[in-house]
């Protein structure tokens, strides 16, 4: 089994007298034979775009000068922005083990202005082009260089792929022909065919997905390729593809092609897919089909770059799914099990309503209890807040340690939002809609707001000990004591054993910790949020902190 290679939190004793400076680049490092657990993850979702700007040099492109409504154009975070922190180690001291990035494809040159001022496609869901990088993220190159950094730290990399339609019609970008797209029916979301067969928005052209019909290149697509000089490769591309499969050169399978090349070329581990229930659920067990085999061919090519033996990793968005449903999502009129031979994961949407109504107990026993039966083969990812969630459990950031401690201890996969970690607010006065939920992230309060400080230094504790325990998102939960509140969470395979002890809402000071059933008499213990180590003697951990909270494991 490949080690992986997990950063020991900075804010860590080792011991009782060994302190760790946080300050110091030589983080310690321990590798631990636990394997990687996408069940577990900790996947940290950026807008790229928002991130972190790495050069300034490729902050306009393609005219794209049009003045725009609030935090509605391009702001400048690019591939190099979210490289350099990567390489500063910011996502291995939150304990990240994922990074999932907005889709990286050329997005429409021109604005749209329906209704909430000039917008441009700076988030990566208006595609122009599927076979080709948006210049204002940067260039193949410093995707190649991200991705490759990412997975020197250990961590993996999911891109954002839309298969369901194209972007926005403006004066500089034209409606796909008629045979790819329909563009005069909106969705009603009355039922299964009022959700799928229809544009989701005005003027945002859906992709004829149910079509088997043989289609050519658009037109405009062609003649671009050509003044690039790369039309013929492309075209080879396509045939060879076409005739490997066996599939008709239909609209969804040419997409499928070109969103399968990120697999092939760069060594991306997985995808978060967009407007899932706006597809036929068909479309996904195909694309499954097609990833799978490009990330195969990857690693048959790249032998030295394979990080471990995990398949390609597919999570699903279907918006309002929740895991109450279990395997199914309801339209009304049909019941659909997108898990099917399909995607691993789909999106908790039910989560932060959860954690607004339950308490920590009721929280993570639901989580476990689901996990454990009808979604038992596959898993989810809980969020507390997202790009377009526009009720967020904590908006104003008011209780942003709350938010931690729910999400990284919840069992499932958690998905830190940017700025979820740093507070990054997401009330901004003079936007419209989403646009106030993606407003560039707050670097200059991480480097000079002790508060600030403070919350990020919670969430990397948290984070560190999740990402070094597969326990704590995998592992079965079990009450220990409801007052003091203490569980434990163990998780098996393969002949490993992760365990872990957790208290929440204690009384700072001395604390007499029961652990019989997890860590045994003479063992050593750690608690990873304090630093404080100590000995199980009579069932018992005795460990005198200032902290309201322990995370043990065994040293």
């Amino acid at each position: 089994m490949k080690k992986l290679i997990l950063v020991v939190s900075a804010l860590l004793f080792l011991g009782c007298n060994t302190l760790i400076n946080p300050e110091d680049k030589a983080v310690a490092v321990a590798e631990s034979e636990l394997p990687f657990v996408w069940e577990a993850a900790n996947i940290y979702f950026l807008l790229t775009d928002r991130f972190n700007n790495g050069d300034p040099s490729n902050d306009e492109n393609f005219g794209r000068t049009l003045e725009t409504a609030k935090l509605r154009g391009f702001e400048g975070g690019d591939f190099k922005g979210i490289t350099q922190k990567i390489n500063e180690g910011y996502f291995n001291k939150l304990g990240i083990n994922a990074i999932w990035m907005t889709p990286v494809v050329e997005q429409i040159h021109g604005a749209t202005n329906e209704g909430t001022g000039n917008t441009y496609g700076f988030h990566g869901y208006w595609t122009k082009d599927w076979t080709a990088i948006d210049p204002n993220y940067g260039t193949a190159e410093d995707l190649k260089a991200l991705v490759e950094a990412a997975h020197e730290k250990g961590i993996r990399i999911l891109l954002d792929a839309v298969i369901n339609h194209t972007g926005p019609v403006t004066e500089l970008d034209p409606l796909w022909p008629e045979e790819w797209v329909r563009n005069d029916t909106a969705c009603t979301y009355q039922n299964y065919e009022t959700t799928v067969t229809c544009t989701l928005v005005e003027n945002l052209p859906d992709i004829r997905t149910e079509s088997n019909e043989e289609v050519e290149l658009p037109v405009h697509l062609a003649e671009k390729w050509k003044a690039e000089g790369r039309y013929e490769k492309e075209v080879a591309e396509l045939d060879a593809f076409f005739e490997r499969t066996g599939h008709p050169r239909a609209p969804r399978f040419y997409i499928m092609k070109w969103l399968a090349d990120y697999i092939a070329d760069y060594g991306i581990d997985g995808y978060r897919v967009d407007t899932v229930k706006h597809t036929e659920e068909y479309v996904w067990q195909e694309f499954k089909a097609v990833c799978d085999y490009a990330f195969s061919e990857y690693k048959e090519n790249n032998p030295g770059k394979v990080l471990d033996n995990n398949n390609f990793y597919l999570l699903g968005e279907v918006y309002n799914y929740g895991i109450s449903s279990g395997q199914y999502f309801d339209f009304g009129d049909k019941k659909v099990n997108y898990f099917d031979e399909a995607f691993n994961s789909l999106i908790n949407f039910e989560f932060k309503w959860n954690a607004k109504e339950m308490d920590h107990e009721a929280l993570f026993s639901k989580m476990n209890t689901v996990l454990n039966s009808d979604l038992a083969n596959y898993g989810t990812v809980n969020y507390l807040s997202s790009h377009d969630d526009g009720q967020p459990f904590d908006a104003a950031r008011e209780k942003p340690l709350e938010t931690a401690t729910k999400l990284l201890l919840s069992p499932g996969t958690s998905q830190v939002y940017y700025g979820d970690e740093t507070a990054r607010s997401l009330v901004i006065p003079g936007t419209q809609g989403d646009a106030t939920l993606r407003s560039v992230m707050n670097w200059e309060e991480v480097n000079t707001l002790e508060s600030t400080k403070n919350v990020l230094s919670h969430w990397q504790k948290l984070g560190q000990f999740r990402a070094a325990h597969p326990a704590v998102g995998a592992g079965d939960h079990k009450l220990i004591t409801a007052a003091p509140y203490y569980f434990s969470r163990i998780y098996t395979a393969e002949n490993l054993t992760d365990a872990v002890v957790i208290g929440l809402e204690l009384p700072a000071g001395p604390k007499e910790i029961p652990v019989t059933d997890v860590f045994k008499d003479g063992e050593k213990i750690l608690d990873a949020y304090s630093g404080i180590s100590a000995e199980v003697k009579n069932g018992k951990v005795m460990i005198d902190t200032e902290y309201t909270l322990v995370l043990l494991e065994k040293l």
